[in-house]
């Protein structure tokens, strides 16, 4: 039986607004922090610091300009911070189950099941594809059952496997991989510009304060707080999104990504995906960004498992004669399992037998004894099915209301 439902039910850990058409990182209420590290200063820079500025330059009204640009370019900013952390990073989606056809028996690779030997079911973890020429190992996914594309790694925090993943930022609650790498970069760089913007304006304002006043920078500084505040909050967010930007700019030129800097720094390993630092430049910013592989509005089937039906006789011979080698060995060592307590109730029939040929002549045993070894005996057999036994069961009960003397038992 299958059962439709909606694609974004598979992926919990993802945060959907609008059906599927936005999608957010499990982590994505750090973006209210982002925000108000972003809102919350510039704000502040238009109100003690701008306004203050609208009359200072001729013509009389152009001090008007310096508002706009810093409206204008907080508004871009914000937009490439949408683009980056609400939209699908490259999620490659998940299989229901591991592709059947890279399975194989390994009769090198045996396992002991009830003391004999059969051959283990093995899956290559990993295998080899070219690229540029050069043949590159991918690894194979345990959660997402597939196995990874070239530069493609598997995500702890939104686990999933995320094309060229470059790592997961938690100041935009997404991963950054293949479909907004772009969009991260443009974001930290325009982050830097408008940092240095607002350190800027600030530092004009404060010498329109001197000049104004005829004082000192003391003077200038105690006349506006608000000014050495934001000069020195943008002086230490520039060493980190300043710092973020560069290191970006060098990933770029190298065709690397953060997680293959980390990862094989200390290898002396060739990289294959280096087209040279211009073309490196071409592939990131000039190129037409793919579309998703996923629609998180559409439905998929998904099984579900129904209660088995008892197969007649002739398709349970059909499925012997063409079962798997594991449900043989489970099934002979039932077999086995049934002949071995048979045995131990012939074993313990001959015991009788002899008592009963010896006669007077014998030394006395104790019937209970042996009563309760038949009795112990022919109990097993019937737990494992009343049907089988039924017979065998009936035997025990009148024999069980005769006489306790083994040799009068078999006389019966």
């Amino acid at each position: 039986m299958k059962l439709s439902v909606l694609i974004l039910f598979a992926y919990p850990l993802q945060k959907f607004i609008l059906g599927g058409r936005l999608i957010f990182g499990p982590d994505a209420r750090s973006l209210i922090v982002t925000l108000l590290l972003i809102i919350v200063p510039v704000i502040i820079f238009c109100v003690f610091v701008v306004r203050h500025l609208r009359h200072e330059f001729s013509p009389d009204n152009a001090g008007y300009a310096i508002l706009v640009v810093a409206i204008i370019f907080t508004i871009y900013v914000l937009a490439l911070l949408f683009l980056t952390s609400a939209r699908d990073p490259g999620i490659i989606p998940r299989n229901s189950h591991p592709p059947e056809e890279e399975f194989r028996y390994d009769p090198s690779v045996s396992i002991d099941v009830g003391g004999r030997q059969t051959p283990s079911l093995q899956f290559p973890r990993t295998k080899e594809v070219m690229v540029n020429g050069i043949p590159v190992r991918v690894k194979y996914c345990d959660t997402c059952m597939l196995y990874r594309p070239p530069r493609c790694s598997h995500c702890s925090i939104c686990n999933n496997c995320v094309e060229r993943f470059d790592h997961h930022c938690p100041w935009v609650g997404q991963c950054i991989g293949l479909r907004n790498y772009r969009y991260f970069f443009m974001f930290v760089s325009s982050s830097t510009l408008l940092c240095i913007y607002v350190f800027s304006i600030s530092a004009l304002y404060i010498k329109v304060l001197m000049d104004d006043y005829q004082s000192t920078v003391w003077k200038a500084m105690k006349e506006s707080p608000a000014s050495v505040i934001l000069m020195a909050y943008s002086f230490i967010s520039l060493w980190f999104v300043g710092g973020l930007t560069g290191f970006h700019l060098y990933l770029i030129g190298t065709n690397q990504t953060t997680y293959e800097n980390f990862r094989y720094r200390a290898d002396s390993r060739i990289n294959v995906y280096n087209l040279g630092c211009f073309d490196n430049f071409l592939e990131v910013f000039c190129t037409k960004v793919k579309p998703s592989r996923n629609n998180f509005r559409a439905f998929f089937e998904e099984e579900v498992q129904q209660r088995p039906t008892l197969p007649s006789t002739q398709e349970t011979d059909v499925e012997d004669s063409v079962g798997d080698p594991r449900s043989k060995v489970e099934d002979d060592l039932d077999i086995g399992e049934d002949i071995l307590k048979i045995s131990q109730r012939r074993n313990v029939e001959e015991i009788d037998e002899d008592i009963c040929s010896r006669g007077s002549n014998a030394p006395p045993h104790n019937t209970s004894e042996v009563n309760s070894a038949l009795s112990s005996d022919h109990r097993a057999p019937t737990i494992r099915s009343d049907t089988r036994h039924s017979s065998w069961g009936k035997e025990k009960w009148e024999l069980g209301n005769r006489t306790r003397d083994p040799c009068q038992l078999y006389s019966h």
